[in-house]
C-alpha cells in the first residue's frame, strides 16, 4: 500500500477543502502535518518548489505544499505570494482599500501545488490553477482569508458568499487540484 500523501499545512479549513475537492476516488490517502517552513521570496512556482523540497526533507516521504497568491492587476500582480502578510496586517477592508486610487479592480487568484514523491532524485512537479475576478468591498463570511473581497468573473457573489460546493468547482485551488488529481489518476 502506498504511503499517505502528506499535505503540509496547519490550516484545518484548507485541508477540509482539499479533501472535498479531491473527492472520494482520489487514489491516495491525504494527511496533513504542520511544519514551519522558511518563508521564501520570489515567483509562485519557485517558492512552491523550494517549499516542497524543504518539506520533503522533513517528511521523508510523499509530500505536497501549496502557495496561494492574490495579484491585483493595477499593481502588476502584487501583493501576489505575499498576500498572507498583507491580509494579516490590513484585513479584508485594507486589501480592498489598497486599490482605491485605481480604476482597475481586476485581480487574479493563483494556487500552486508542488508535489514530491519523496524518492531521492525525483523532480518536484508543479500544478497551478488561476481564477480571474474583481476586488470588491468585503462581503460574506470572514472565516477564510481574503474570500470576502474576491468576486470571481461571471459571478455576483464573492468566494465567501458562494456555497462551498460552487467555490470548490471554480476556484484557483480546485483548478490546481484537478491537475494534481489527473496526474495521480494517470500515474498511480
Amino acid at each position: 500500500m502506498a504511503k499517505p500523501l502528506v499535505f503540509v499545512t496547519g490550516n484545518a479549513k484548507k485541508l477540509e477543502e482539499i479533501i472535498a475537492i479531491l473527492g472520494k476516488n482520489f487514489p491516495r490517502a491525504v494527511t496533513n502535518e504542520k511544519i514551519d517552513l522558511p518563508e521564501y521570496q520570489g515567483e509562485a512556482t519557485d517558492i512552491s518548489i523550494s517549499k516542497c523540497k524543504a518539506a520533503q526533507a522533513i517528511v521523508n516521504g510523499p509530500v505536497i505544499v501549496e502557495d496561494t497568491c492574490l495579484g491585483f492587476n493595477a499593481m502588476k500582480g502584487l501583493p501576489g505570494p505575499y498576500i498572507k502578510w498583507f491580509l494579516d496586517k490590513l484585513g479584508p477592508e485594507g486589501l480592498h482599500d489598497m486599490l482605491a486610487a485605481w480604476d482597475d479592480k481586476s485581480a487574479e487568484a493563483i494556487c500552486t501545488f508542488a508535489y514530491s514523491s519523496g524518492e531521492p532524485g525525483d523532480e518536484v512537479i508543479v500544478f497551478q490553477g488561476k481564477t480571474s475576478g474583481t476586488i470588491v468591498s468585503p462581503r460574506g463570511s470572514r472565516d477564510f482569508g481574503w474570500d470576502p473581497i474576491f468576486q470571481p468573473d461571471g459571478y455576483n457573489q464573492t468566494y465567501a458568499e458562494l456555497p462551498k460546493s460552487v467555490k470548490n468547482e471554480i476556484s484557483h485551488r480546485s483548478k490546481a487540484l484537478q491537475q494534481l488529481k489527473n496526474y495521480f489518476m494517470q500515474n498511480q
